[in-house]
């Protein structure tokens, strides 16, 4: 290969293949990313609150809806481009697959030698490069195809090999076009190059540096970091409202480090009159910056999220639902500090060692926020129509409910009970906000790797807690009860009607039965109990089959993924040995 020469592609069929394979290793990954994956919306709820998040969600966001457009045009363009080179590509390979020097020429194969000559030069006139309608290609063929049928040496390679050059030898070149090397097109080619590798580019890594050098690995701005290095030293011992103010006091919150945040001119007259409704906001604080304006405001829209007030909706609400959205990250950070600061000081960098209260404190942050409660609030205001007043009638000698699961593993009768004060559509939406609830199960192994006996614990051996968290909503998980609850009120009415005429009677007369005495009052009360026994291990062997059913399922599903991940390469592969194979068997 010393004296090898490499050429440009003069026909262009070589740099189609090449375009094509480049073009193929873009747009497959990137329509499997950014196009939308198609996936069903979900069922429409009649609750009141569902349909006012749905809408809130649906509703795009600034530059979103155009940026997801343009992408989707973009992969359009590029699979129509991709199309036309793949027919590009099997014009090419008919027309080196059949070639046939009668049907170019346009003689017959009786045809003698002056017929062919004369057909030669009839269409040598049309086609020859210095006439107008001359076409290079074509005429190198038509040449081609005379040189079969005239010249000894190509007529027996032609019948031969299939080709007047003979059998068809190997040779390597470079899969760009001719003309890029060309002296009339070497300044455009120039000023080209220059303006992608030496503008554009050096000017979009400019720009991602400077973005990026200003945020953590979490998207923090890395002076919040600081901020929250500095008060979580100064105070070790955090309680949860001084967690809250300094979360307030993150600068993704003010307008100088984040153009996203609007200062509108009402903010003047509605801020102070929500201050003077917040209780215990500590706006006396002169510590920098939690007294400065923005931490003001955020902390003030904070505290009136955790109150569940009602704000104007076109502008602090809007305002506390971006703040909101941007709270779990900045949650995170502040754990991540905490737990670092706590790292140093037991490496002996720093002398104040931050409390588990502090970082309790932090943890607590993020689900009182997505509940929208105060710590000290019972957890059943999250439900609609729950109100302070109607908390009353959750509590009872019998059976109190706290929670929401223990409400909805209530039975149907008792569950309506304690909600009689609601009407029957505001006891269905409760019953539609509490299937959607979360319920998290845990599950946490210890073992010691390498060990023959890894249950055994000694000093000094480097134990592995492994935690498995389970996702289910507590529609899932008391299927069993809601829907025994659907039943009884569909049967409820039949129930009434089959009442026994004589009790109607003694009802309107006034009459009450004498009581008997109580026989067997002590096994009626062990009957009691065994049934519960029995109706909680009920409820226990469904939560365990459906568990398992969720967890076969994921399974199937990562299986599935992981196979497409796996296939994904070896198509690819696949894709651009067929292209070379087809490059190099042209030649």
């Amino acid at each position: 290969m010393a004296g090898m020469r490499f050429q440009y592609d003069e026909s262009g069929s070589t740099f189609f293949y090449f375009l094509t394979s480049f073009l193929g290793l873009v747009l497959l990954p990137c329509t499997f990313y950014f196009w939308p994956d198609g996936t069903k919306e979900e069922e429409r709820d009649n609750c009141e609150v569902f349909q006012r998040k749905q809408a809130r969600l649906k509703k795009p966001e600034k530059w979103k809806g155009l940026r997801k457009t343009t992408q989707r045009i973009l992969i359009i363009i590029g699979w129509a481009l991709m199309a036309i080179l793949v027919y590009k590509l099997q014009q090419f390979d008919y027309e080196y697959a059949n070639f046939d020097p009668y049907d170019i020429l346009g003689v017959s194969m009786s045809s003698s030698l002056a017929d062919i000559k004369k057909a030669y030069r009839k269409q040598s006139l049309i086609y020859h490069p210095d006439k107008p309608t001359g076409d290079e290609r074509k005429f190198m063929r038509l040449n081609k195809a005379y040189r079969a049928l005239t010249d000894e040496d190509a007529k027996r390679n032609f019948d031969r090999y299939g080709n007047p050059d003979g059998p068809g030898a190997m040779h390597f070149g470079i899969a760009l076009p001719s003309w890029i090397v060309e002296k009339e097109n070497s300044l455009w080619v120039l000023g080209l190059y220059g303006l992608v590798f030496m503008i554009a580019l050096p000017t979009v890594v400019a720009i991602w540096w400077y973005r990026s050098s200003k945020f953590s690995n979490d998207q923090v701005l890395l002076d919040t970091t600081q901020l929250y290095y500095y008060f979580f030293h100064k105070t070790p011992h955090m309680v949860f409202k001084r967690a809250l103010m300094v979360l307030a006091a993150s600068l993704e919150f003010e307008k100088g480090h984040n153009p996203e945040i609007v200062e509108r001119p009402t903010d003047n007259i509605e801020l102070p009159q929500l201050i003077k409704q917040l209780p215990n906001l500590g706006e006396k604080n002169k510590e920098r910056p939690l007294c400065f304006a923005y931490s003001m405001k955020a902390r003030s829209l904070l505290h009136a999220h955790l109150s569940r007030m009602r704000l104007p909706a076109d502008t602090l609400d809007q305002d506390r639902l971006y703040i909101v959205k941007c709270c779990p990250i900045l949650i995170q950070e502040m754990v991540t500090c905490v737990a670092q600061l706590i790292m140093l000081a037991h490496a002996g960098r720093i002398s104040r060692l931050p409390s588990l209260d502090t970082i309790e404190a932090c943890m607590k942050l993020s689900p009182h926020i997505v509940q929208a409660l105060w710590d000290s609030k019972n957890p059943l205001l999250q439900l609609p129509h729950v109100t302070e007043d109607s908390l009353r009638h959750f509590v009872s000698k019998r059976r109190p409910v706290k929670t929401i699961e223990q409400l909805i593993a209530l039975p149907a009768t008792e569950r309506r009970h304690v909600l009689r004060s609601l009407s029957e559509e505001e006891f269905n939406e409760v019953m539609i906000v509490c299937r959607r609830m979360p319920k998290i199960e845990m599950e946490v192994n210890y073992e010691v790797v390498d060990d023959d006996d890894s249950g055994v614990f000694t000093a000094g051996a480097i134990v592995t807690v492994t935690v498995n968290l389970r996702r289910h909503t507590m529609g899932e998980v008391y299927e069993h009860s809601l829907q025994e609850g659907e039943l009884t009120k569909v049967e409820g009415g039949q129930e009434k009607e089959e009442e026994p005429a004589a009790t109607t009677v003694a009802k309107k007369s006034g009459w009450k039965p004498k009581t008997q005495p109580k026989k067997g009052g002590k096994s009626k009360a062990k009957a009691q109990p065994q049934k519960k026994k029995q109706q909680q291990q009920q409820q226990q062997q469904q939560q365990q089959q459906h568990s398992n059913k969720k967890e076969e399922e994921g399974q199937e599903k990562s299986k599935k993924h992981k196979i497409g991940l796996f296939l994904l390469p070896f198509f690819l592969f696949s894709i651009a040995f067929w292209i070379m194979v087809n490059i190099y068997s042209k030649f």
